[in-house]
C-alpha cells in the first residue's frame, strides 16, 4: 500500500440560481474548469491521467450520459483519458476523491483527477413515462432540482420529508434556536466576504467565461451586509412556526470543483510537490430524515482511521447544507466553533450539490497551507441518511 496525495485544487466561482452561470451547461462548466486546473500543472502531460472520477447528483438533464467523460472530452484530453461519474448526491464529489484514493493506495491507479458539476439552474423537469399509450389523465411534470422525486410508495412517509422538514426535525431534537442559525448564517456570509477580500480565494477559483465574453469572478451568494435582524425578518420556508429559512440554509447554486490526486512517486510527473496526504476516510448512514446530523460518525471513522483524535485537528470544512445540521454536527463533535468553517460556508458560497465535496477539500488543503497547522477534517451530509469525511494532513511544512 502506498499513500495518496492532494497535488492542485480548483473551483469555479459558484452562481446563484438562474444568476450569471444559468447559461452554461453542467458539461461545459466541468470542461472549463478541467482545463484550467491542469494549466495549473503544466509538466503533467494529460495522457498520464490513469482516470477522471467526477461527481453530479442529478444526471438527468444536459449532464447526463455519463458527464465526466462527456466533460473530459471537451476541455480536449486526448481519448485515451477514461472518466466516470458517481452519484452520491451532495457528497458526489467527495466521494470522487475517496474512490480515487483508494485506487491510488491500492496500487491501480497513479494519477486520477477528481472533481464534480452541477446546474441546479438548469436542472430538468421530467415527465413520468406512462404504463399504457395515450393516458387519459393529466401528467405533472417533476422538478429534478432538489430533493425527492418520483418516490416509491413503499417507501416509509417519515424518510421521505422535505429536506427543510427533516432540519426542522433536527432543530426540534437537539433545540437549537431560530436565533443561534440566524447568527451563524450571517457568520458565513462575513467570513465568506473576508476571506475574499484578503486573497484568500485568487489561487483556489478560477474565473468561468461566458458565451458575452464576460467572466464570473467571484461567488455571487455572498451577502457582506447580512445581519441578525434582516434574516429574523424572513419567512419560516418549511413551517408556519418553524426556524428554517432561505437565509438560514444554502441557496441552489451552479458550480464546479477539481482536485488532483496522486502517489507520491508520481511528482515527477506532475511536476509539482504534494499539499496534503489523505490521511483518512469515513461513510456513514442513519435514518434518511436525520441526513444532517450523519457526518457526526462519518467524521469521527475518518479521525480512528487516520489514528488521531479531536483534539489534534485545527481546521474544519463541513459544508453548511442548513444552519441546524452544521450546529449540530459542531456540538457534537464538542470543538471549538472558530475553526469551523473560517473562511465561510456553503449558506454564503454556494452549494452546487456535485460540486461541494471538492469544494471543501481543496478549502481545506489550502486553510492547512495558510496556517501551517497539521491535521483538518471535511464533512458533508448526504440526502438520504448518508455522510461522508475525509482527514487531510499538512505536507508542506507543518508547525506539529
Amino acid at each position: 500500500m502506498t499513500d495518496s496525495y492532494l497535488y492542485a485544487a480548483a473551483r469555479t466561482p459558484f452562481g446563484r440560481f438562474s444568476g450569471a452561470l444559468a447559461h452554461v451547461r453542467p458539461d461545459d462548466l466541468a470542461a472549463q474548469l478541467i482545463s484550467k486546473t491542469l494549466d495549473r500543472t503544466p509538466g503533467l502531460d494529460p495522457a498520464e491521467i490513469d482516470d477522471v472520477v467526477w461527481g453530479n447528483a442529478n444526471g438527468a438533464g444536459e449532464d447526463n450520459r455519463n458527464v465526466g467523460r462527456m466533460a473530459v472530452l471537451l476541455a480536449g484530453l486526448p481519448t485515451s483519458v477514461p472518466a466516470t461519474t458517481v452519484n452520491r448526491l451532495c457528497g458526489s464529489s467527495l466521494d470522487a476523491a475517496l474512490i480515487a484514493s483508494r485506487g491510488i493506495e491500492s496500487g491501480d491507479m497513479d494519477i486520477v483527477l477528481t472533481g464534480g458539476v452541477e446546474s441546479m439552474t438548469r436542472a430538468p423537469w421530467v415527465l413520468p413515462k406512462p404504463e399504457r399509450a395515450f393516458p387519459a389523465g393529466d401528467t405533472t411534470a417533476v422538478s429534478t432540482t432538489l430533493g425527492w422525486r418520483l418516490i416509491n410508495k413503499r417507501m416509509p412517509k417519515d424518510w421521505t420529508v422535505s429536506l427543510g422538514e427533516a432540519n426542522e426535525q433536527l432543530a426540534d431534537r437537539f433545540t437549537i434556536s431560530r436565533d443561534r442559525q440566524d447568527a451563524f448564517a450571517v457568520r458565513s456570509h462575513h467570513l465568506a466576504d473576508k476571506a475574499w477580500n484578503a486573497g484568500f480565494y485568487d489561487d483556489l477559483v478560477v474565473p468561468v467565461t461566458q458565451e458575452d465574453g464576460t467572466a464570473l469572478q467571484r461567488d455571487e451568494g455572498i451577502r457582506p451586509g447580512s445581519t441578525t435582524e434582516k434574516l429574523a425578518s424572513l419567512v419560516p420556508a418549511f413551517r408556519a412556526d418553524g426556524v428554517i429559512t432561505a437565509g438560514n440554509a444554502s441557496p441552489l447554486s451552479d458550480g464546479a470543483s477539481a482536485v488532483l490526486l496522486g502517489s507520491g512517486a508520481a511528482a515527477t510527473r506532475i511536476g509539482s510537490d504534494p499539499i496534503a496526504r489523505v490521511a483518512g476516510r469515513g461513510v456513514s448512514a442513519l435514518d434518511p430524515q436525520l441526513f444532517g446530523f450523519a457526518p457526526v460518525e462519518a467524521a469521527n471513522r475518518a479521525l480512528k482511521h487516520a489514528g488521531i483524535t479531536w483534539s489534534d485537528v485545527s481546521a474544519i470544512e463541513l459544508n453548511e447544507a442548513f444552519a441546524v445540521q452544521a450546529l449540530a454536527c459542531v456540538d457534537a463533535w464538542d470543538v471549538d466553533p472558530q475553526i469551523v468553517n473560517s473562511k465561510g460556508g456553503a449558506i454564503a458560497l454556494g452549494h452546487p450539490l456535485g460540486a461541494s465535496g471538492g469544494r471543501l477539500l481543496g478549502t481545506l488543503a489550502r486553510r492547512l497551507q495558510e496556517s501551517r497547522q497539521r491535521w483538518g477534517v471535511a464533512a458533508i451530509c448526504i440526502g438520504v441518511g448518508q455522510a461522508l469525511a475525509v482527514v487531510l494532513e499538512n505536507v508542506t511544512g507543518s508547525n506539529r
